[in-house]
């Protein structure tokens, strides 16, 4: 048993309102919260400060839940969320982005399945092979390393592990990336009793230097089960670019 919460703000800098752009008839975060819902939550919530986001997702039968207009992060309004909907410490919340009306409902439920079933990690999530060298060197590409039970070392922008002996620079990297480093994919499950610290974590200077919030949790001690993820995985939308792909996308099922 899982939930999930859809944290949705309604400004964008890439997007003006990206989450009620229209997907075919139908807005973005409506999309991302249906298909979310194939699998098979205890509940969804999807936690909102915009009171226009609010109405629409209750016109269509979705639960939500305003929240403060003053997070800085997701994070954030999953802390509050949680309280105020009352979940108990042990449970799971997998923290869907709003901006994914493609995802995968296995990711969601595998990720929740494998936090439910560790008794020492606090956050589980997910990363893939690298497809090439190109893309193990592009710093938008976060890397994590992990040790053998599959828990996150480290994550970063840069291209960890660095193969010392085949590498003499960054144009020398080859395809051939080490198995112990994938490509992150920003998806979390997190147990209630952690998002219920989480507003008490100070932020570390490494989550500052990589602007990677989920190394804050590394810095306080907590662990973070990674997830190998090897079938193919549909990106958020972020650009008018994406937008275009995905009405594409919709048009053509």
């Amino acid at each position: 048993m899982f939930h999930i919460i859809i944290p949705a703000r309604l400004q964008s800098t890439r997007l003006p309102r990206k989450m009620l752009l229209d997907l075919g008839g139908i807005p973005m975060i409506v999309r991302t919260a249906q298909r979310a819902m194939l699998s098979n939550p205890s509940s969804l919530t999807v936690a909102t400060d915009s009171e226009e986001i609010f109405n629409i997702c209750q016109s269509y039968k979705i639960n939500c839940l305003m929240t403060r207009e003053s997070h800085s992060s997701g994070s954030e309004r999953l802390s509050e969320a949680v309280e105020k909907l009352g979940f108990s410490d042990c449970e799971v919340v997998v923290n869907v982005q709003g901006d994914e009306p493609f995802i995968d409902p296995e990711i969601i439920s595998s990720l929740a399945d494998i936090l439910t079933e560790s008794t020492h990690c606090s956050i589980a999530t997910c990363g893939a092979p690298f497809s090439d060298g190109y893309d193990f060197i592009d710093p938008n590409n976060v890397k994590v390393i992990f040790n053998k039970n599959f828990e996150a070392l480290y994550f970063s922008r840069a291209p960890i592990p660095w193969n010392r002996s085949k590498w003499v620079d960054v144009a020398s990297v080859t395809p051939d990336i080490s198995s112990c480093a994938l490509h992150h994919i920003g998806i979390y499950a997190y147990k209630v009793s952690y998002l219920k610290e989480f507003k008490t974590l100070e932020p570390s200077e490494l989550e500052t230097v990589e602007s990677l919030e989920q190394l804050r949790a590394l810095y306080h001690g907590h662990k973070i089960k990674v997830l190998e993820w090897r079938k193919h995985c549909h990106k958020g939308i972020d650009t008018q670019e994406d937008l275009e792909k995905a009405r594409q996308i919709i048009c053509n099922l």
